[in-house]
């Protein structure tokens, strides 16, 4: 293992570090995760287009860069009145907007990608792109139970990047898993707070 991740490219690198900067930044309410975001995206969208064949998740990272930006304006003045943004709890209507569009979406998407591209893993690739795509929104939104979303997608990407031998990814997404549950708590105790 340690060969391998020596044999791996700057742009990986650049990919972990950044990548790992956001999340944490992100799990601690910080904008400035955004700008990291944006950063680790782009990169690793060329690693994903360049390296992997993972065409659906390069194109997510293509997303996540452009969102980084919405996120930016809406965490600053997403609130009424041009406020910060809090945290807020998803409804049950949203819950099922968000499967119902993540697994319908997923498997038409991953049903395109097989049929028309030579992308590898393509419905785990397909599926968790769509659900990231719409976690994304949710943390745009400070949706306290994006974290939830996340700590199931990342477990699965676990899986994929592996099987691609992208190792420094799989590592991304155990540090992305710890990460997903100590942003859950933050979250979670900030909207308790405000609650009260």
């Amino acid at each position: 293992m340690l060969a391998e991740a020596l044999a791996l490219s700057w742009v990986d690198w650049v990919v972990t570090f950044t990548g790992i900067i956001y999340v944490i930044l992100a799990a601690r309410e910080q904008v400035s995760c955004w700008y990291w975001g944006m950063i680790s995206c782009s990169f690793w969208a060329y690693a994903d287009f360049s390296f992997y064949r993972l065409y659906a998740d390069g194109l997510l990272q293509v997303f996540y860069a452009l969102m980084s930006l919405w996120g930016l304006w809406q965490w600053k003045y997403g609130q009424k009145d041009q406020q910060e943004l809090a945290v807020s709890r998803m409804t049950v209507q949203e819950h099922l907007g968000v499967w119902g569009i993540g697994l319908s979406g997923g498997l038409l998407a991953g049903y395109f990608l097989g049929a028309y591209t030579n992308a590898a893993a393509t419905y785990p690739d397909a599926i968790t792109t769509v659900f990231a795509i719409l976690t994304t929104i949710l943390l745009i939104q400070k949706k306290l139970e994006n974290w939830l979303y996340w700590l199931l997608i990342d477990f699965t990407y676990l899986f994929i990047y592996g099987s691609r031998g992208a190792y420094l990814f799989v590592l991304i997404m155990v540090i992305y898993l710890i990460v997903a549950i100590l942003g859950y708590k933050h979250w979670k105790e900030r909207y308790v707070i405000a609650m009260t």
